[in-house]
């Protein structure tokens, strides 16, 4: 029987024989375990001709088993760590890419979508706790300032109510929402398309520090890979599936962070969208998703998107209302009498009864009301709006020859 040095041994070199994500690998690990599966595709058994082309030719430059001994040694001089399924801070919750599916396309990235053989990770949370209670915000490299701003509230908001915040470390979207959890004083991970040490785009290099002081990077590439355009659409399938919900901000026509939201509408996950203006690019993708998926949520803020991921019949967002006003309190015949009365000047009681269309008791009674509410004063001869006219009238809704 294989020891479990042997098996991060053999799920390491797989990794790099093949893209993470590739299914039939996943399946041969499934079925042997991951040391007799490496020796059956160094053998030259894979079950596909694509897959035994890619073995023969990583392995014609280099020994895979020497190549993952490397990587262990370089992950142990960085201060990070390797994890696999068979470790307790494993996140189960991966497991649901067994069954993702994406119809109606051939490509690589959206067929091989299996569960990852393992993570190299950098911080001291343990990654399963910190993805128990995430949600993902992704988005536009190129954000508008709104968009920047609605990330960052959306990051900080989720932080404060202990909620982890996900996202890929890209400049744009993803930093707005890294940097508004951390400025919260909360957790967030970034998953990475390249290797812990050498986290993409170097411009970032600061918030990635900061990540991995007080968060998590999470890598399914060892040590010092590059961030191949590719790896970032298989990144993405990590973010939709490790949280219980990604919430998208800003999206241009074609962008890799509508994919993940429709990846995680396929795992059954929580897909939310900000809306954007729609003079902006920047919001055209965000824009598509709402219309073509009926599983996506129109989200405005922290409030809509706990209401979508939080406790059920507890973390409801409040409905949305203008602030109280005197004339909320008003019924129908008190809110026909105001509305009668002159904007300026006087009126008698019969005239503003028959205006109004009520009987001269129920004018009487109403008229009473909005005088103890401050809305209508007693004059000789009658009865005429309180001064200023504007804030009482427009307290009770628009005036005669307003449109509606």
């Amino acid at each position: 029987m294989s020891t479990s040095e042997e098996r991060l041994l053999a799920r390491v070199a797989l990794t790099w024989l093949t893209e993470p994500g590739t299914r039939s690998v996943h399946r041969l690990v499934q079925q042997l375990g991951p040391v007799a599966a490496l020796d059956l595709l160094l053998d030259g058994g894979a079950p596909e001709a694509s897959l035994r082309t890619a073995v023969s030719a990583r392995t014609a430059a280099e020994d895979a088993r020497a190549v993952a001994a490397e990587a262990l040694a370089r992950t142990e001089r960085i201060g990070a760590r390797v994890l696999t399924p068979e470790d307790e801070e494993w996140p189960a919750r991966l497991d649901d890419l067994r069954r993702l599916v994406l119809s109606g396309t051939s490509r690589r990235v959206d067929v091989e979508t299996a569960p990852p053989l393992c993570f190299w990770v950098r911080g001291g949370w343990s990654l399963g706790e910190a993805l128990d209670r995430s949600v993902a915000v992704v988005g536009a490299r190129a954000a508008t300032g709104y968009g920047l701003h609605v990330a960052t509230e959306i990051g900080y908001g989720l932080a404060e109510r202990d909620w982890t915040v996900v996202s890929g470390g890209a400049f744009g979207i993803d930093a707005a929402a890294h940097r508004g959890a951390m400025t919260a004083g909360g957790l967030t991970v970034a998953v990475l398309a390249c290797g812990v040490d050498r986290p993409y785009p170097m411009g970032n290099a600061a918030l990635f520090d900061r990540i991995a002081e007080t968060g998590l990077l999470v890598s399914e590439w060892m040590p010092g890979s590059d961030p191949l355009r590719p790896r970032f659409l298989i990144r993405n399938r990590v973010i939709a599936a490790a949280t219980r919900g990604t919430v998208l901000v800003e999206a241009a026509a074609r962008s890799g962070a509508t994919q993940t939201v429709n990846r995680a509408i396929a795992m059954g996950r929580r897909a939310m969208v900000v809306p954007g203006p729609v003079t902006s690019a920047m919001s055209v993708g965000a824009h598509e998703v709402l219309r073509d998926q009926p599983a996506a949520r129109l989200v405005t803020g922290v409030p809509h998107v706990l209401e979508e991921v939080g406790r059920i019949g507890t973390d409801l967002a409040p409905p949305a209302r203008g602030p109280e006003r005197p004339g909320d309190l008003l019924d129908d015949e008190a809110t026909l009498v105001l509305e009668s009365l002159p904007r300026r000047g006087v009126v008698g009681l019969d005239a503003l009864a028959a205006r109004a269309g009520v009987d001269v008791r129920t004018a009487m009674r109403k008229l009473s009301l909005l005088e103890e509410l401050a809305m209508v004063l007693r004059r000789d001869g009658g009865y005429a709006l309180a001064r200023p006219a504007t804030s009482a009238r427009a307290t009770a809704g628009p005036g005669r020859g307003a449109e509606g």
